[in-house]
């Protein structure tokens, strides 16, 4: 597995944990402290605030889970991936990708984007 399909798939995992704590182990762990995440719904910045934007998607869709979509690639410092968010079965209702920017092997900045998003009834 290379180091692009590592980070792809810890930074899923992470996107898939409930347990706060856990959460702020692992952010602690695969991000920098000042690191900042951007996508069309939020601007936060610190794992604090990263860790506490995770948990309000697991509380607006508690049953969801994020999977990778294809391959992830990369270059130099940065991987780019994407992700689906739906029930364990089922066709995923939400798709984005995702840009990363590491320093040092870590996470230092994340710009988000949807895909695929459900429309209103």
């Amino acid at each position: 597995m290379s180091d692009v399909q590592i980070i792809a798939r810890d930074y899923i995992t992470l996107w898939n944990e409930t347990d706060a704590g856990v959460r702020a182990r692992r952010l602690g762990e695969q991000w920098t402290a000042s690191a900042t995440y951007v996508d069309p719904l939020a601007k936060v910045r610190g794992t604090e605030e990263i860790g506490a934007y995770i948990g309000g998607v697991h509380q607006r869709f508690p049953d969801y889970r994020f999977a990778l979509i294809g391959e992830p690639s990369g270059h130099g410092d940065h991987v780019r991936f994407s992700w689906s968010l739906g029930p364990p079965a089922g066709e995923a209702p939400i798709e984005g990708s995702d840009v990363l920017t590491l320093v040092g092997g870590r996470i230092a900045g994340v710009i988000g984007f949807l895909d695929k998003v459900p429309q209103p009834a």
